[in-house]
Order: structure tokens, then C-alpha cells, then sequence
């Protein structure tokens, strides 16, 4: 059962709706150089909070876990941040075009409990990578909050949920703000106790699927074991204490305006790096074709086959090319995993166990190869970086009944295999568990 609750969040201080220059972008994409853009705007900016100055080595004095803290406080005391009177769960409408058509996404802040992912009430899709997961659990435990929520999915295809949603925006709205690539987000906050009593009863019987903030859900699931044995020791056994539950964004997966983007590939080689043997080996498994270096031909190419498949770009390799799976693959004896069908016909698992791993010595299981992977967003991008870069993998977007199969089956996929577009803004609502 998931549990979905209203809470008291803290939001800015304002004498306008208008917070666009104290909201900040997920912290796990923000440059040194973005967050001192950020901080320019204001010095309140939530980067200050998500992203502090210090050491990441919490025993050494003046770290950014200290500074979290005390800043957090600082700014609770001073009235930077004020505490909603009473409960409340948030209507997010993200406003944005793409394609030439205006799309408007809706998501619910509230707070949600939290379950191992074997109980089966949520579910990753994605792994997580060791050194985030520490930096997060860190700043989770000396401020005692959430700054920015995890990005969640739920079920509902015959819109029930929407009706709640609709009536919410029919109220004043709260704040609004704009982000860098013009995505306006407008916020309702709802109050009223049969509403709130509604739309957790729609969400009771969902299954939530993680789409964004993998480690900060894990984070929250560390930092509730270690306040309940703190607790336990002392004698004590709240009910439904603030660290079982973390702060969520909920979306419905069956909303045609949830969009995924595809998240590319740049990589660099471990050994010495071959062109003309990387495509000599990559034809043992794949059709090979030409494409235009060009990115709406390098989509109609990916758009042309159903199997696992992506564009190719290598370093002094001449034109960029399609390498598509033979039909007669045998996909189980490629890929000798104890993993299911639907996983290992992703586009990112072929890519991963098939290429990044046996040509370019790159693999999550070996988290210091992962420093010679980046991900990038825009596809003429990554297929410019091989002037650098030894290889660029340009892929197409994971569908949304692959995440659902996969999260099902209890495995998760490569790191960054979706990207849920736009990205929800921090600063909106924060969340205290102190």
C-alpha cells in the first residue's frame, strides 16, 4: 500500500509568487559554474542548500555537511523560510514546448512512505552509483530534510486522479517560476482535509515506479533505518514519524504529456583506442549502415528498426553509422545474464554488456571506469565530442512499458537510461524531519 500524506512544507518568504531566481535544477546536473550563476541571482538560491561550499570529508571542520546545517537553520530562524500553517500536498503544472506544441505536465508533491524495494510498493529502474549515494545520505543526516523531491510514477489510465488535480488549479495559485530553458512551473498548495483524504484514497492501491532521484530515495531508506535504531536504543516508538516518509513528485505514466528524452553516450577507451577494430568487431552482432552525421538523420535511422539498436560515431572513423542487432541474434548466449528478457533488450543493456564493457573496458560494476563515460542530452553534441571523445552513442529514448517490465521483474537498468523531460525544480517545497 502506498502511503501519501500532506505535510507541513517550508517554502520561501516572498512578497512575490514569482521564486524563479531562488529555484535551482536537480543538484546532480549542476556545473560549479551553473551553481555560481545560480547563487548570483540570489544568495538564498536552494543550490545553497543542496550544493554547499565545504569538503566533502564530513571530519573535516567547516565541511558541506556543517554548512548545510547551519545554513538550514539559519534560514528557518531568520524567516528566509517559512513553514506552511498546515498540511498540504502541492500541484506542480509544468508549462514548456517542444516540437512546436505547448505541453503542460502535472505532478503532486506530498510526502510518501518509504518501502524496501522488495515489498514491491516502489520501485527503481535505474542502479546507483556508491560516491552519490554517500554525499547524499550525509547532507540527508546533518539537516534532517529534503531539499528537492524524488520524481515518481504511478497507474492511473483512466484519469482519476486528474479530476483532483483540475480542481486544485482552479484555486489561487501559490508561486510560480521559470527555469534556464524557459519551462514555467506553477504551484497550487492543497488544503482542504476531504481533498487531501481523496487523493491519498486514489493513490493508496498504486505502485510507484522511480523515475528520477534514485539516490536520494535510497538515501531516504538508509537515513530511516539509522533514526529508527537511534530511536529503538533510547526507548522510544514514534508512529509514523517524518523520517519514514521522504518528499515525492508524483506523475501518472499513462499521461501523453509524460515525456522521455533519450540520454546519449560519449565514452573514452581504457586501452588503446582502434576505430577500424571497434567496427571490425561491432559486425560480428550488428548490421552495420552509414548515416549522415546529422541528428533528425541519425533519429529517422533509430526510428527504421524494433531492435536493440544505436548510432555509432567513432574517432577517426569516418561517417557515423547504425549498428543494429542481427535478426538472428542469440541474445541469451551475447549476454549469459540471469537477467529477464525484457532487460537485456534494452537499447542501453545491449550497448552496455556488448560494446562499452568488452571494446571499451567501461562498466558500472567497475565505478572507476565510469569516469571515462558522460552522458550527454543533445545529439549533435555527442556526435561533435568524437573529436575528442573516442566514441559516441546516440540512442533512442527507453519506452515506458520497458521501465514498468523491467521494474516489475525486480532488475534495474544502466545508469541514466531515461530522462524525464523537464526536470523538476528544487526550491519549490522543502520538507523538514527534525
Amino acid at each position: 500500500m502506498a502511503r501519501v500524506r500532506a505535510f507541513k512544507g517550508y517554502t520561501y518568504a516572498r512578497t512575490s509568487a514569482d521564486v524563479s531566481h531562488l529555484t535551482a535544477p536537480p543538484y546532480d546536473v549542476i556545473s560549479d559554474r551553473e551553481r555560481a550563476a545560480l547563487l548570483a541571482k540570489s544568495e538564498h538560491n536552494v543550490v545553497a542548500l543542496e550544493l554547499p561550499e565545504g569538503s566533502l570529508d564530513p571530519a573535516v571542520p567547516g565541511n558541506r555537511y556543517e554548512t548545510g546545517r547551519k545554513r538550514w537553520r539559519a534560514w528557518r530562524d531568520s524567516g528566509v523560510l517559512v513553514r506552511e500553517r498546515v498540511p498540504a500536498m502541492y500541484l506542480v503544472e509544468q508549462r514548456y514546448e517542444l516540437d512546436g506544441r505547448e505541453i503542460r505536465r502535472r505532478a503532486l508533491v506530498a510526502e510518501v512512505g518509504l518501502h524496501a524495494f522488495e515489498e514491491g510498493v516502489v520501485l527503481p529502474h535505474e542502479r546507483t552509483l556508491p560516491k552519490a549515494l554517500g554525499d547524499r545520505f550525509n547532507l540527508t543526516r546533518a539537516c534532517a530534510a529534503n531539499f528537492s523531491q524524488v520524481f515518481g510514477l504511478y497507474s492511473d489510465p483512466a484519469g482519476l486522479t486528474d479530476r483532483h488535480f483540475a480542481a486544485a488549479a482552479e484555486g489561487p495559485r501559490t508561486m510560480i517560476a521559470t527555469d534556464a530553458d524557459g519551462v514555467v512551473s506553477e504551484v497550487w498548495a492543497i488544503t482542504d482535509p476531504e481533498a487531501l483524504a481523496a487523493i491519498a484514497a486514489a493513490l493508496e492501491h498504486k505502485q510507484i515506479f522511480i523515475a528520477d532521484g534514485h539516490h536520494r530515495y535510497t538515501t531516504a531508506l538508509a537515513y530511516r533505518d539509522e533514526r529508527r535504531a537511534a530511536d529503538r536504543a533510547s526507548g522510544l516508538d514514534p508512529v509514523d514519524p517524518a523520517y519514514d516518509f521522504v518528499m515525492m513528485a508524483l506523475v501518472n505514466m499513462d499521461d501523453p504529456n509524460l515525456v522521455v528524452l533519450p540520454t546519449h553516450r560519449v565514452a573514452t577507451a581504457g586501452r588503446a583506442f582502434d576505430a577500424n577494430a571497434i567496427r571490425e568487431r561491432l559486425a560480428a552482432d550488428f548490421d552495420l549502415t552509414e548515416v549522415p552525421s546529422d541528428r533528425a538523420e541519425a533519429e529517422k535511422a533509430l526510428a527504421s528498426t524494433d531492435r536493440p539498436a544505436f548510432v555509432v560515431a567513432l574517432r577517426g572513423g569516418g561517417s557515423p553509422f547504425l549498428a543494429a542487432l542481427k535478426a538472428d541474434a542469440d541474445i541469451d548466449g551475447l549476454i549469459p545474464l540471469d537477467r529477464s528478457a525484457e532487460w537485456k533488450g534494452l537499447d542501453v543493456t545491449v550497448l552496455q554488456e556488448l560494446v562499452l564493457d568488452p571494446l571499451l573496458d567501461i562498466h558500472p560494476d567497475r565505478p572507476e571506469t565510469l569516469d571515462r563515460l558522460a552522458f550527454v542530452k543533445d545529439t549533435a553534441e555527442a556526435l561533435a565530442a568524437v573529436e575528442e571523445r573516442d566514441a559516441a552513442f546516440i540512442l533512442r529514448a527507453t519506452r515506458l512499458e520497458q521501465l514498468r517490465a523491467v521494474a516489475l521483474a525486480g532488475e534495474t537498468m544502466p545508469q541514466k537510461s531515461t530522462y524525464f523531460y523537464p526536470k523538476l525544480l528544487s526550491g519549490l517545497v522543502l520538507r523538514a524531519m527534525d
